[in-house]
């Protein structure tokens, strides 16, 4: 496995731990519609949250949530829409970006930004 993805995979284990020690219900990892992706489909209360992680080695040149561009946000709303109707959800529905920087020799720092993106 290429180093990145084992970054990537990383970070979305570390996304889920902090997000059931927060009280979330880890309901789906890497959910796929087609070629669009989810990486975690949590829930909490009354609200469905669907999450995004980006994890990078450092945050020196550019900060990780600024990869989740107008298209991947398309796309991940395309794999939630689908998600919705397949299951029949009726909850809240809200778009999560996590951003995590594991700096080597350092504690990882994470990012969690709660309504990232809405309905366009």
């Amino acid at each position: 496995m290429a180093i990145h993805n084992e970054l990537g995979r990383w970070g979305e284990d570390y996304a889920a731990d902090f997000l059931a020690a927060q009280g979330y219900r880890i309901v789906e990892r890497n959910w796929r519609f087609g070629h669009h992706d989810i990486d975690i489909i949590a829930s909490k209360g009354n609200e469905i949250v669907f999450v995004e992680v980006k994890t990078r080695r450092s945050n020196a040149y550019i900060e990780p949530e600024t990869a989740v561009d107008y298209r991947k946000m398309l796309s991940i709303r395309r794999a939630a829409n689908n998600y919705i109707k397949k299951y029949d959800i009726e909850q809240m529905v809200r778009f999560d970006i996590i951003a995590i920087c594991k700096n080597e020799g350092k504690d990882a720092t994470l990012n969690h930004i709660e309504d990232a993106f809405g309905a366009f």
